[in-house]
């Protein structure tokens, strides 16, 4: 097999992945930091003949290059440059209405997000009607899409780095959490909020590090590989810490919150895998529209949670948004810190900074829905969360991928 890729001599790589992935259609072809050559890996007895690469915008990955996806009812094939990407010349495909809304909504998550929380503040009563426990499969649904998104190589990256992996999932466990319990101390929140953001810290990292984490020049196999690992660690070390922190000030189901989080999170992801294997040509068209759909259903889980708690808002909602926008920032100053003292290079210290930083709100107010319902504000903090940190996170990434 034949090289079609050259790399500059900064590193920017194309990297073949293995065809079954994606059915005997093709292959997929992403950009990759931090290698000298370009590598590519064969899959079965595929050969590169009347394979066609399809331009996907390279917003979704930066500036570093571009993310290719075999199509077929094409005979040509496609030229890119990009940092000394070269491919055979073609003309590039039009992209799709729909594709093109979809980046739209995936691009600007942060904004849609905003507009739906303000929305159901102003205008609380349409959303009022639907049950909080509502935002439990919303969930799922997201979780179905991450487990879609995974493969074995994610795995296989965890434990070829066991200590970076370790120092990453400590931070996690240990900073956020820390934070939440002497931001609760110090500001003196209502019980309901104090609870609130406790359950934020206490929750595993969210997905959307992998994207800033991208976006940051970071280490992008370690984001994923934390993400894995914190997600499978929460249904034991989420009620724990919890169960430390605010025990003594609340009841907590720890038995019911391990349940609780198995269904809302580990069954999704365990089933987005098992599509993913058995239906690779299903899962290659739904990987597309996953962000723009997660982008939705997310807004629809916040829009759901402030229409039920708009009058509370109103009195409390700057101390909350306070301690939310200082959870975040104190999280990824305090991620970074740490890497740095542990000696790891910018790219893995950017990588766990935003990991620990970015927390998976989602189901912090999912658990608040589900185990407090008798403190409605404990699923505000999660709500607002879920805002602040994509649009922090845009700011990290701007200046970590400045930065030496």
């Amino acid at each position: 097999m034949k090289y079609l890729c050259t790399a500059n001599e900064k590193g920017s790589v194309a990297q073949l992945n293995r065809a079954s992935d994606y059915g005997s259609e093709g292959y997929r072809f992403e950009s990759c930091r931090n290698h000298s050559k370009a590598k590519i890996y064969r899959s079965h007895e595929h050969t590169m003949e009347g394979l066609v690469a399809q331009l996907n915008r390279a917003s979704d990955y930066g500036s570093e290059g571009y993310r290719f996806e075999s199509c077929r009812d094409h005979t040509k094939r496609l030229k890119l440059t990009s940092f000394n990407l070269f491919f055979f010349p073609s003309s590039f495909p039009t992209k799709k209405p729909m594709k093109r809304i979809c980046d739209f909504i995936s691009g600007n998550m942060a904004l849609i997000v905003l507009a739906a929380a303000v929305a159901a503040l102003i205008f609380p009563t349409p959303l009022a009607s639907v049950e909080m426990k509502t935002i439990n499969p919303l969930l799922g649904v997201i979780m179905f899409g991450m487990g879609l998104t995974l493969d074995t190589g994610d795995f296989r990256a965890v434990l070829s780095r066991p200590k970076e992996i370790l120092i990453g999932c400590a931070a996690q466990f240990l900073i956020m959490p820390g934070i939440a319990w002497l931001l609760v101390k110090t500001l003196a929140l209502p019980q309901g909020a104090a609870l609130g953001i406790i359950l934020v810290g206490c929750c595993p990292g969210g997905t959307a590090s992998n994207v800033i984490t991208y976006l940051a020049k970071g280490d992008i196999a370690l984001s994923v590989g934390m993400t894995a690992t914190s997600t499978l660690l929460a249904p034991l070390l989420t009620p724990l810490l919890i169960w430390l922190l605010a025990g003594t000030f609340v009841e907590i189901d720890i038995t019911g919150m391990i349940l609780s989080i198995i269904y809302i999170v580990i069954t999704p992801i365990i089933a987005g895998i098992i599509v993913q294997k058995r239906a690779p040509e299903f899962t290659r068209r739904a990987t597309a529209y996953l962000p723009a759909f997660s982008s939705v259903t997310i807004a629809f889980v916040v829009a759901i949670i402030v229409s039920h708690t708009a009058d509370k808002l109103l009195t409390s909602g700057i101390s909350i948004l306070a301690a939310v926008v200082l959870h975040n920032l104190l999280g990824l100053t305090l991620g970074y810190t740490i890497a740095r003292l542990m000696g790891l290079p910018h790219s893995k210290r950017t990588a766990i900074s935003i990991e620990v930083g970015m927390q998976n709100s989602g189901l912090a107010s999912s658990l608040a829905a589900t185990h407090f319902a008798a403190h409605p504000l404990a699923a505000v903090p999660g709500a607002i969360f879920s805002v602040w940190h994509n649009i922090s996170g845009a700011i990290a990434a701007k200046y970590f991928s400045k930065k030496k």
